[in-house]
């Protein structure tokens, strides 16, 4: 029997649990911050533009440094020519149709081997690697940059699937909410660390001896250590998160996988309101989505905005996503997690409206709608996969959630092609920002229709008290 206020053994476990399973937002989001975001896409781009002005030189006097020239840099893969500055768009495009493709099978195997920490250890520690071997790109050899990032995309998206399914499993119907915008709020921070290091040590190479390539190797390198480092804290807490059978294993868990992911698919459909959910959850992502893709473009072109401005802004945006997180836990602890991300997204219109009477050239202005974005970024994805988590039937937790993950994907590419296209035919990125508007209104009203309480219910999960 314990002592009079303090925690039970069964209750220290299950808090370490939950201080672990927030460690792994930590530890990943420097992929798709330091990595993703940042640094990869232009140095890619610049590696590859010096493999095609060697090919140029070879044939001729002119090489392409820019503008108009940069048009006859073609490189080629797998027997398609294309400019080098397309690269990276292409490769974003590629590398999440593989992730489209991956995904299912791998939360089908999840589901069936129960093994998931081992799977997560895997993926992250893969992930980790292929993003550490990118420092070994370097003068020209684009194509193995190309190769590390689709593996280490995959990992990525492997990772995030199975950490999200076991989300159901260490926390019951009324913790959810809190946990994961408590581990969504941490992932922000972490990440926002990381960058700020990363920024410092590329802005301060020339004091380090180091040439600009060698300071963005090494924040290559020191990211895939950060994400390995920080995914040992998740493992050592949930080491014990493993069933009491032994798992299949070998090509059994393959063939077992690909059964079950047929039979999930044809018993969805049975789960309509999970499927609403879902669909909503599709419309608004894609908002949010490409708020953050576009963001430095509109300050740039639109705004008249320095490079610097921008890298402060995304800091802005990630330390204010952390607060962001956390009051989004404490509000859907009191109104619930459904009118919580009801008001996340009437803020998200809020802050668009905000965006398109910012002036040029004002700096602060361009601050005040980063800071409303990184209040609502972070909070109304965590609780969207809280409230997704209680829709799924118990035992397909990862199943759903690469559903859940290539809806995202699937639909990733609708709000880019709305901003470029508005943008083309009004030529004004005001215009093309305020469009996006529409992804919120849409998401708000369909998340509305669907009844939370009911779509638990409906899959036999218990309901939590506030709904």
């Amino acid at each position: 029997m314990s002592v009079l206020g303090e925690k039970s053994p069964p209750d220290l476990a299950r808090r370490r649990e939950h201080r672990g399973w927030c460690w792994y937002d930590w530890a990943n989001s420097v992929f798709p911050t330091s990595v993703t975001t940042v640094f990869l896409s232009l140095y890619l781009t610049t590696v590859a533009t010096r493999a095609a002005e060697a090919d140029l030189a070879r044939n001729g006097p002119v090489p392409c440094p820019g503008g108009d020239a940069l048009r006859r840099c073609d490189i080629s893969l797998l027997g398609a020519n294309f400019p080098a500055g397309a690269l990276w768009g292409y490769l974003l495009s590629a590398a999440t149709l593989v992730q489209v493709l991956v995904l299912p099978i791998t939360g089908a195997i999840a589901d069936r081997t129960r093994n998931k920490p081992a799977i997560l250890a895997g993926a992250a520690f893969g992930g980790a690697a292929a993003t550490a071997a990118l420092a070994l790109v370097a003068n020209r050899n684009w194509q193995l940059g190309v190769a590390l990032f689709v593996v280490a995309n995959i990992c990525y998206g492997v990772a995030v699937v199975v950490y999200y399914s076991l989300l159901p499993e260490i926390a019951d119907a009324d913790e959810r909410d809190r946990l994961s915008s408590r581990g969504w709020a941490f992932g922000y921070l972490g990440g926002g660390t990381a960058l700020a290091l990363h920024l410092l040590l590329y802005l301060g190479h020339d004091a380090l001896g180091l040439s600009t390539d060698a300071a963005v190797r090494l924040v290559f390198l020191s990211s895939g250590v950060w994400w390995a480092l920080f995914t040992l804290l998740p493992l050592t807490a949930l080491r014990g998160r493993r069933q009491p059978h032994e798992p299949n294993t070998g090509r059994s868990v393959l063939t077992a996988g690909f059964r079950q992911l047929l039979s999930t698919a044809r018993q969805a459909r049975y789960f309509p309101l999970t499927l609403g959910f879902l669909g909503a959850y599709m419309v608004f992502t894609d908002g949010i989505n490409t708020v953050t893709k576009v963001a430095a473009q509109y300050g740039r072109l639109e705004l008249g905005l320095a490079q610097e401005a921008l890298i402060v802004t995304i800091l802005i945006v990630q330390f204010i996503a952390f607060f962001g997180g956390m009051l989004h836990g404490w509000l859907a602890r009191h109104l619930g997690a459904k009118r919580t991300i009801m008001a996340s997204l009437v803020v998200w219109v809020l802050v668009l409206g905000a965006a398109y009477f910012v002036q040029e050239g004002r700096l602060w202005q361009f601050y005040g709608v980063a800071a409303g974005i990184g209040l609502v970024l972070g909070g109304t994805n965590a609780l969207s996969r809280s409230v997704f988590s209680q829709m799924v039937p118990a035992g397909k937790e990862a199943e759903y959630f690469s559903l859940y993950e290539i809806g995202e994907r699937s639909t990733s590419w609708l709000g880019p092609l709305l901003f470029a296209t508005v943008g083309q035919a009004t030529g004004s990125f005001r215009l093309a920002i305020i469009s996006l508007v529409g992804f919120f209104v849409v998401g708000l009203v369909l998340v509305s229709l669907v009844p939370v309480r009911r779509a638990i219910q409906q899959v036999g999960n218990p309901v939590p008290r506030i709904t």
